[in-house]
């Protein structure tokens, strides 16, 4: 036996939808985001209410977190076990880094209110400024590396290497998804804050 087959089974099925789900979720919402914001589908369905049409996409969005959390633990409880890290760390390393991670995922949902999470500036609900408090003037992306910090201390608590290597893949998957979700957020931003001058100018 091989040292990588020691550590990661690939026959699990398991394994593969948990991979699958993880960069399933943000790829998703960018293609849906990104047609609301073009073409208003989810809004027209619900009469035209844009909020009514995030709420909506709010839930899939949480629910899809909560299948995709579901299967990665199941993933990992049925590839090989190892000690990765001395009693008492192996508790309490993971357990800070989770306590840490949700902080960085509540707090920030906690700053951009439910809209200013999950997609709002694609139905046209825009905030009115940069949300600069905490956990914003520590990172920059906290609600992504939060979950990340999760990933990892799950894969830390159960004790199974193939987790560290899973959260990798998180980590490169939310890298990837940034490159088109910060871009596009900046135009939306940028093109009313030109209608906002264009609106100004003709009222002088």
């Amino acid at each position: 036996m091989d040292p990588l087959s020691a550590l990661v089974d690939t026959s699990k099925t398991s394994l593969y939808l948990s991979l699958v789900s993880i960069a399933f979720n943000p790829a998703a919402w960018n293609i849906v985001a990104r047609n609301e914001y073009h073409n208003k589908t989810i809004t027209r369905i619900f009469g035209g209410n844009p909020r009514a049409g995030c709420y909506f996409l709010t839930v899939c969005i949480f629910s899809a977190g909560m299948l995709r959390d579901h299967l990665y633990r199941n993933a990992l409880l049925e590839q090989p076990s190892a000690s990765l890290l001395p009693t008492p760390y192996d508790t309490l390393v993971p357990g800070v880094l989770f306590a840490a991670g949700q902080t960085f995922v509540v707090t920030s949902t906690w700053a951009l209110g439910v809209t200013g999470t999950f997609l709002g500036d694609y139905f046209g609900i825009l905030m009115d400024h940069r949300v600069e408090g905490f956990p914003f003037n520590v990172l920059r992306d906290p609600m992504y590396v939060g979950s990340t910090m999760c990933f990892a201390a799950t894969a830390l608590w159960y004790e199974r290497p193939v987790g560290l290597l899973v959260t990798l893949y998180v980590y490169i998957v939310y890298i990837i998804a940034l490159k088109f979700e910060g871009p596009f957020t900046d135009i939306i931003y940028s093109t009313r804050s030109a209608s906002s001058k264009t609106t100004a100018k003709k009222e002088l």
